[in-house]
């Protein structure tokens, strides 16, 4: 037996998210690395000069991968410095044996020449320290055979000469997906590659090792793996009998490679033609073939590239996506009895979307009494940057003691909300990180008219490698000087829909008998429900209620700055200088009603297992419950749509509304909170997915307060709804407000008679509708009603005549992509550089900073539009999308076994 590097004789081969770990712990420790570089002056010098007398001649080692779709493909290479000198300047060359044609490339100059592909270095990836990489992508077309190529030079350099490839100590097969179903008498797929490239051919096997003897290989029993075709992968078909039900585990091992094991379930007669829909857009979206994955298992936030809408870029995610993840994987735990996928999913937002230690690294600076600098918002981007402001009185955080008293840790247990999977921006190497590997970033900063379409994306850990002088600091806020830093903002949306998935877990498999199976992935929920209680708190914790006045505003101790509304943000940060160390954390003032989740707080409040271990916690989320609910009613317009939500620091500055401004608990109301451009209250979405969750908790609850919101709601809702034939239906779109509601008296609420709603704009989002379809689902359980029950199943219906092989979508106009020529706020004097070389200065528009747009294949359609052509039209596949369809069908079983 052949014994892991590492590892005691006799240990377990490693399973999937153990691999994905082991390319995380390589990648991580940038931050730990980074302040741990910060030393001395003359320390420093003199370890150059001990590195420079030992130097060795140049070295290198190229990782080739491919993500083939049959007629085209994405190439990855990385190049790694295996020498003991650097390298300024690099050019890779190698060859391909087929007729492979090279479209596009990124992060690096790319060309061809016959066979022969050339690809050199970009400006801010010219250098190579040793043992550092960089990496490039392109995209190809090809037909016939796509033989990976396995001779690489780099500046005249035979890759492997010198300390290049050697056999991998960690060699291992992969599998993906880990899991999969399969209906009586069907077969499915899963695929299988090698995680390095051997030196020799490698021949892969496939068995049941264990489990249900109903399902056997039936095709690729066996699979030979080349130097030159190692990562790309090769399918493996498992037939299930005509009867029978139960999972088995296939195990595909090779000689010097860690096995991988993939479970299959044989599903019994499906509980109706929704389940066998929901089995069937599930394996859709699972299928690595259809791309909406990525190589570690993230979700992006859909299949395609050329995409601007919260992200900014359909290959980056966000922890929206994460949690949709762990929700359908909830649902699939539920329909076929197979857990691991869930605890997988939850294992996969934890590895990458919740910061680990090393890059949270200076929380035990943080005082609890002094939680954070204040600087004001503004409604106009032009007035940014945001001087900070000592002077400001700012409350004290009742939260950190008993957080840090509870987990052990001064780290916060909570997603970033928004992540570049691909790198596109090429911040991965800021801060001792790897060019190419997914990386935090943010966007939004400088107030509520900043669209999308006008912002400045950046790197989450600054160490100023990018951007201007401060990097990007000083185009955000104001200081006498700047250093370096991390910070991380929370969307407590996300946050709060993992627990609801959880909560859901946990009760399925108590029904058949599994919690065991899920019980730590649930504990871990229950964690992140603890944390999450940052976002129920003012930005400055200060005191809640007709809070006017930076300064006057009093500054709140213990749980007076609590809203205990799920607010629009929590976010957290600090020095990379432990030295120098110090961090801090806010909450937010701005509370929107589609972010209210009462299934959450009723699961952190009565749920033995997921009420958090913090003392104070089961009564935090007690009491938000209550809270979320009323200010549902408080919302409610006359014709039943929920209204935008409060606030407690006007216009982000404690500043003076105007006189009449409606209340609740002393916040004011505010039509459109958090941002204007488009206003957030426009959006249809936010009403489907916020009562949704009403809907869920009305269901498990019976609550006679969320039964009267919902039953006003879904009269509206019905009446705004049209469902035909062929595919044919419309939901509301956009909506538009008037009026206000009566100040909030929880003892005689008042009828908001002038609060109104009309709907401007009608369309057939299938996202939304799928979510939509779930609400009225959930309600005519609880309610009983009919029609709401009809108009669920009619909506999937219309939804299923939509579907096409990557799932479920309708064509979309962008009219709104004119914006890629609008002009972002740089101030006067400021000028700076994006990782690609893009110029930052007073000027710059939101395409001039994304110059990598101009290599998306579909870029011609939009630039064909901004010379005077037709809006280009195109069919999205966004993850949470398919998700939200998925659960809505999954739902629709469960409830009516239809």
């Amino acid at each position: 037996m052949r014994v892991r590097k590492n590892a005691p004789p006799g240990a377990p081969p490693p399973s999937q998210p153990e691999l994905r770990r082991r390319a995380r712990r390589a990648r991580r420790g940038r931050l730990a690395a980074l302040i741990a570089l910060a030393l001395p002056m003359g320390l420093t010098a003199g370890l150059g000069q001990s590195t420079s007398a030992s130097a060795a001649a140049f070295g290198c080692a190229v990782d080739y991968t491919a993500n083939d779709w049959g007629s085209g493909f994405t190439a990855d290479v990385t190049v790694t410095n295996t020498g003991d000198t650097a390298v300024n300047g690099w050019t890779l060359v190698y060859a391909y044996a087929g007729n492979q044609q090279l479209q596009q490339g990124w992060n690096g100059t790319w060309s061809q020449s016959g066979r022969t592909v050339t690809v050199g270095n970009t400006t801010w990836n010219a250098a190579i320290a040793p043992g550092a990489s960089v990496s490039a992508g392109a995209n190809f077309s090809y037909s016939g055979a796509n033989t990976s190529p396995t001779a690489f030079t780099v500046n005249g350099v035979t890759c492997g000469d010198d300390g290049g490839p050697q056999e991998p100590e960690d060699a291992a097969v992969v599998a993906t997906p880990s899991s999969l179903a399969v209906q009586s008498g069907s077969t499915g797929t899963f695929g299988i590659r090698l995680s390095e490239q051997p030196t020799g051919n490698v021949t892969v096997s496939t068995a049941r090792t264990a489990g249900n003897t109903g399902l056997s290989v039936t095709a690729g029993a066996t699979r030979t793996f080349t130097p030159s075709n190692w990562n790309i992968t090769q399918q493996v078909t498992v037939t299930a009998a005509a009867t029978g039900s139960g999972a088995a585990t296939f195990t595909a091992s090779a000689p010097g490679h860690d096995a991988a094991t993939v479970t299959v379930t044989q599903l019994g007669e499906a509980e109706g033609e929704y389940e066998e829909r929901f089995i069937e857009l599930y394996e859709k979206v699972k299928n690595p073939a259809n791309g909406y994955f990525s190589d570690e298992g993230i979700p992006y936030h859909a299949v395609e590239t050329l995409l601007v809408e919260a992200p900014d870029y359909g290959h980056e995610t966000t922890s929206e996506a994460y949690s949709y993840l762990i929700w359908l994987e909830a649902q699939y735990g539920r329909v076929t009895g197979d857990w691991g996928p869930f605890n997988d999913a939850w294992d996969v937002m934890e590895e990458f979307m919740i910061p680990e230690a090393d890059e949270q690294p200076t929380n035990s600076f943080y005082d609890p009494g002094s939680p954070a600098t204040y600087a004001p918002e503004s409604n106009d981007p032009a007035d940014y940057p945001a001087q900070l402001d000592q002077s400001v009185p700012v409350g004290d955080d009742p939260l950190a003691n008993e957080l840090s008293s509870t987990y052990n840790t001064d780290d916060i247990y909570g997603m970033h909300w928004i992540q570049d999977v691909d790198d596109i921006y090429g911040y991965g190497d800021a801060c001792g990180g790897t060019a190419g590997d997914p990386t935090f970033i943010n966007t939004f900063q400088r107030g509520p008219q900043e669209s999308v379409w006008e912002t400045v994306p950046q790197p989450s850990c600054e160490d100023f490698t990018y951007g201007g002088e401060n990097g990007y600091l000083d185009l955000f806020t104001g200081d006498a000087s700047y250093a370096e830093q991390w910070r991380y903002t929370n969307a407590p949306d996300a946050d709060a829909r993992a627990v609801q998935a959880a909560y859901w877990a946990n009760q399925w498999a108590a029904e058949q008998g599994n919690q065991a199976d899920v019980a730590a992935t649930v504990d871990k929920a229950s964690r992140m429900g603890d944390y999450l209680r940052y976002a129920m708190y003012d930005k400055y914790f200060k005191e809640i209620g007709n809070c006017v006045g930076a300064t006057a505003c009093p500054a709140a101790s213990g749980k007076d700055s609590a809203h205990y509304l799920l607010s629009w943000y929590y976010a957290w940060g600090g020095a990379l200088d432990s030295s120098a160390g110090w961090a801090w954390r806010i909450g937010s003032s701005y509370a929107h009603f589609g972010y209210q989740n009462p299934m959450a707080a009723y699961a952190l409040s009565s749920d033995a297992a997921l009420v958090p271990g913090s003392p104070t916690a089961d009564d935090d989320w007690d009491t938000s419950l209550q809270r979320q609910l009323e200010f549902y009613r408080w919302l409610q317009s006359d014709e039943g749509a929920i209204a935008g939500g409060a606030t407690n620091s006007w216009e982000g500055h404690y500043g003076t509304p105007p006189a009449g401004t409606p209340t609740f608990y002393g916040m004011f109301y505010d039509e459109k909170p958090v941002y204007h451009d488009p206003p957030s209250n426009q959006w249809f979405g936010m009403q489907a997915w916020s009562m949704q969750r009403l809907a869920e908790y009305y269901y498990s609850s019976d609550d006679a307060l969320a039964g009267e919101v919902l039953d006003k709601w879904v009269d509206w809702v019905l009446s705004e709804v049209t469902i035909g034939t062929g595919g044919d239906y419309a939901i509301p779109a956009t909506l538009e407000w008037s009026g206000a509601p009566d100040t909030w008296n929880a003892a005689d609420p008042g009828d908001n008679g002038g609060l109104h709603v009309e709907v401007t704009a009608h369309s057939q989002d299938a996202g939304v509708t799928g979510s939509l379809a779930n609400a009225l689902a959930y309600y005519a359980a609880a309610s009983g009603d009919t029609e709401a029950q009809e108009a669920a199943a009619g909506l999937l219906d219309a939804l299923w005549a939509n579907s096409d092989d990557l799932g479920v979508a309708v064509p979309e106009q962008r009219t709104d992509f004119a914006r890629f020529d609008d002009e972002i706020y740089i101030p006067s004097g400021w000028s700076g550089t994006m990782p690609n070389g893009d110029t930052i200065e007073p000027g710059s528009t939101f395409e001039s900073i994304r110059t990598f747009y101009h290599d998306d294949p579909d870029w011609p359609a939009v630039e064909a539009y901004l010379n005077g052509g037709e809006a280009p039209t195109f069919t999205y596949h966004r993850f949470w999308a398919q998700a939200d369809i998925a659960i809505a069908l999954a739902t629709y079983a469960e409830l009516f076994g239809e």
